[in-house]
């Protein structure tokens, strides 16, 4: 995988102990590149550009070729990426895994600026399902992307900059157990009171004001100059009314512009501890975002790796595809996600560009296979109840099938025979997972996809524990498995589905 993502002496010299494959280096340097969904966009755009993918856009018109790979980003938060077999004719299937580049955390309001108590609070919002209480007493900073007002040649253009304050500069601090004894009983959090961090205080705040202003030269000032000052500073004061101007100075630091060049911002609080190996033996990755940025990694490097070398598409019917949706955790309903028309406007274009006749798509789709790939749920040695007895997937076990009667996910005997077929071939572990009767189930992009698109789907997933922490933890070996069963899928499933009679 070209372009390898960076880590650090000390990671790199731990990883070398403990005897790990490159793809964990290369995942720990993904995972700490990327807090945002809109970081991990970014990312995932320069290993494709290294590998050999050619940026495309869906404004404009495509001009695809057999034997050429692509990508394309929606949003900048959601990325597409694409290898065309160089005997890909239309009508051939597409052979994909869908992902996602979202994760629950605390996100930035339209109006953050909270002043209480003597203490300068971000106002946030809760995004998705997330273990909130383990938010609490984290050092934590903001990411994601800011809207950027520059002006030249006597006019305005706007752009995005991604953002990203590396030191901790916010904190959710708990309350002391003195002032609330039964939180050992039952912590319970309000995510509107209780989730606000803590920025600064307003006794520092008013000092640094003071002290700027009296180091301020006073004077006359000319007209002129006055009123450019007080056009410059229009979006500053609406801004300061909205956001605290401590918070907007950091920003504007960190990006290289002026307070008043920042238009506006998606911005979420990220904790500031840095993905690891870890353990006793180093057998486990200790990381927020592992739901569900370890598959996407994954993913993404098999796609690549699977289609490197100058063969690697010589005899490829189909098109192999990596899809990166975002939104997955709140639903996938947005422009961007899954359940927009993204997957099916991808494959109707690409399918198009080889043959006018309406009717390849419908034949394309049927010849398609989706590998939904999403975290899976460890069996919990502190809570081996809440899963049952025959269904416990283990850490190192290797990529879980999920199962659900109740199409929470999308999984079926055949879809399940395949990807079984390609870790029998390739002696990699394979696990299954079914929720107990009596608990209720998440779900993933693969049911929306199923029945959206109409493709042949299976549900899989590395299996993880503390699943929508701030800090998660999945094994070592799981990735490796995870990242070869993806390749070999890639690989070898035309030649496997041409092999199937059953109906589909």
């Amino acid at each position: 995988m070209g372009n390898q993502l960076s880590i650090t002496a000390m990671q790199a010299a731990q990883m070398e102990a403990c005897e790990v494959g490159p793809e964990i280096g290369e995942l720990i340097g993904f995972l700490n590149h990327c807090p945002t969904a809109f970081h991990a966009v970014e990312v995932a755009k320069k290993l494709l550009k290294s590998a050999g993918y050619e940026q495309i856009s869906e404004r404009e018109d495509w001009r695809l070729a057999a034997g050429k790979k692509y990508f394309f980003t929606r949003n900048y938060s959601t990325i597409v990426a694409f290898a065309i077999g160089k005997k890909y004719v239309a009508g051939n299937g597409f052979i994909i895994i869908g992902a996602h580049t979202d994760s629950p955390c605390l996100k930035l309001k339209p109006v953050t600026k909270v002043t209480k108590g003597g203490y300068l609070e971000v106002g946030v919002q809760a995004y998705g399902d997330g273990l909130w209480h383990t938010w609490f007493d984290r050092d934590l900073t903001v990411a994601g992307k800011v809207i950027i007002g520059e002006e030249k040649d006597g006019s305005v253009s706007y752009s995005h900059r991604l953002v990203r304050i590396f030191e901790p500069i916010m904190r959710i601090p708990t309350l002391a157990i003195h002032l609330d004894r039964g939180v050992n009983d039952g912590f319970e959090v309000n995510t509107q009171s209780h989730l606000l961090p803590v920025l600064a205080t307003s006794i520092k705040t008013d000092k640094k004001k003071t002290n700027q202003s009296t180091t301020t030269k006073s004077g006359p000032v000319e007209s002129g100059v006055q009123t450019d000052k007080m056009k410059t500073n229009r979006s500053t004061t609406t801004n300061n009314s909205k956001h605290h101007s401590l918070l907007l100075q950091r920003i504007a630091s960190e990006v290289g512009c002026k307070p008043d060049d920042i238009c506006d911002f998606e911005l979420q609080a990220c904790d500031t501890q840095p993905s690891i190996v870890a353990g006793a033996t180093k057998e486990f990755i200790f990381s927020g975002r592992l739901d569900n940025l370890c598959m996407s990694f994954c993913s993404l490097k098999a796609l690549i790796d699977a289609t490197s070398s100058e063969s690697s598409l010589e005899d490829e019917t189909g098109v192999r595809m990596v899809a990166l949706f975002d939104h997955e955790e709140v639903g996938s309903n947005s422009a961007q996600g899954a359940g927009s028309p993204v997957m099916i406007n991808a494959l109707s274009r690409i399918t198009s560009s080889f043959g006018s006749d309406s009717k390849l798509l419908e034949k394309a789709i049927r010849r398609s296979f989706l590998v939904s790939a999403d975290m899976a749920h460890a069996l919990h040695p502190n809570y081996t109840e809440k899963h049952e007895d025959n269904h416990q997937p283990k850490l190192h076990g290797g990529l879980v099938i999920k199962n659900n009667a109740n199409q929470r996910s999308a999984t079926n005997a055949v879809t399940s025979f395949i990807f079984r077929e390609i870790a029998t071939k390739h002696n990699l572990p394979i696990q299954d997972f079914v929720v107990r009767n009596d608990m209720g189930c998440g779900s993933t992009i693969g049911p929306i996809l199923a029945s959206g698109v109409g493709i042949r789907t299976v549900d899989v997933g590395a299996p993880q524990l503390s699943m929508h922490s701030i800090r998660e933890m999945c094994g070592v070996d799981d990735v490796k498995h995870s990242y070869e069963h993806f390749k070999a899928y890639f690989q070898e499933f035309s030649q496997l589905d041409a092999k199937i009679t059953v109906d589909i």
